[in-house]
């Protein structure tokens, strides 16, 4: 979703030749295959497969091969996006090799040393060349860690890019159908709920109590849940999955019991269109806090902190942990109140990747 708006906006400038490099990182290959179908994107010009690992395994596999991609393909610059372990190990490989490096969503911090993420973003900042931030707080954030405001460029968000580019083709999208949410010629009320942090997924106990939290809030309307394989996974290894219902039917409340109802991955526009419409949604994703900001659609994040600030001080997102108290009280509240704040951050306006391509056409020699 980052690198699609970025990609496409390259090809429009005769003097860049853009390489897509695909590391294989997220390497479910329906769920990656649906998402680039679905954004319009070629397929990768070079897929490096690395697969899962631990997070020293996983770096080191894509530093060793995509170095020797840097060294045949000779990049001007290499476009680093995001937080994930790929974002660091490339821009390592290309700082070493003296190729520019640009970071693509810098300067935001969550401040907590336990996230993976958070060592990815400050050494990625730190040793970038162009700083492309969404937001003033993310501009004071490297500032405050002593990055020159001459390598920061404050341009937008452009997960929103790729947002408002697609939401009317979004609309066409079944699955509201297909889940048997639409009926008399209107759309149920319901929550959508999405969960893969290690935090909130690999403690049985934890995993357990948000579970027996979301069945809770299943009795006031259904929550969807399409989740991830790897979540999955840890379901059924902790025993959980008498506690959701599992399986691509249409949600059937007709025996009385209501539990969260899992379904498998979506694609990108499927899983827009279900958010847009959703009467609240749940996550510890950092993405998807941005996007139901834009989207006017209350949020929950299942985390302790965030590092996208700016979705609770302008946008519809509140922090609950995972502390099932917190959740239900916060959940309560957006059932009753039903309001949907909105207030659009400065340059969440769909013209961030054309700012990007801007400046490096003006920077880079």
């Amino acid at each position: 979703m980052k690198i699609a708006p970025l990609y496409k906006e390259l090809k429009k400038h005769r003097r860049f030749n853009p390489i897509l490099v695909h590391t294989g990182q997220h390497y479910d290959k329906e769920m990656s295959k649906a998402f680039f179908d679905d954004l319009r994107m070629p397929r990768p010009d070079i897929y490096l497969g690395v697969g899962s690992g631990t997070h020293a395994v996983q770096t080191s596999r894509i530093m060793v091969q995509f170095e020797r991609i840097c060294l045949a393909e000779k990049p001007d610059l290499v476009i680093v996006v995001g937080d994930v372990n790929s974002t660091l190990a490339c821009a390592v490989v290309a700082a070493k090799l003296n190729v520019l490096v640009a970071h693509v969503e810098a300067g935001l911090r969550s401040f907590d040393k336990e996230m993976p993420e958070e060592t990815n973003r400050k050494l990625t900042d730190h040793i970038s060349d162009f700083l492309f931030t969404t937001c003033v707080d993310a501009n004071v954030n490297l500032r405050k860690e002593g990055i020159s405001k001459k390598r920061i460029y404050f341009v937008g968000n452009v997960m929103i890019d790729s947002l408002l580019q697609h939401i009317e083709i979004a609309a066409m999208s079944t699955i509201l159908e297909r889940l048997g949410l639409t009926g008399a010629s209107r759309v149920a009320r319901y929550a959508v709920v999405t969960l893969h942090r290690p935090s909130n997924v690999d403690s049985k106990v934890v995993f357990n109590a948000i579970l027996r939290t979301l069945n809770k809030i299943a009795v006031e309307l259904p929550v969807v849940f399409p989740a991830h394989p790897r979540t999955v996974k840890q379901t059924n290894k902790f025993h959980l999955m008498k506690l959701v219902d599992y399986g691509d039917n249409t949600i059937d409340y007709s025996d009385g019991r209501r539990k969260v109802k899992v379904i498998s991955p979506l694609g990108y526009l499927d899983f827009l269109w279900l958010m847009k419409n959703a009467a609240l949604v749940l996550t510890d994703s950092g993405g998807i806090q941005e996007e139901t900001t834009i989207l006017g659609v209350p949020c929950i994040t299942i985390r302790n902190n965030t590092e996208r600030l700016i979705t609770i001080s302008q946008g519809t997102n509140m922090l609950a942990g995972n502390d099932p108290k917190q959740i239900l009280k916060a959940a309560g509240q957006i059932l009753k109140s039903g309001k949907r704040r909105k207030r659009i951050p400065k340059y969440w306006d769909g013209k961030a990747a054309s700012r990007i391509v801007a400046v490096l056409s003006q920077k880079i020699p």
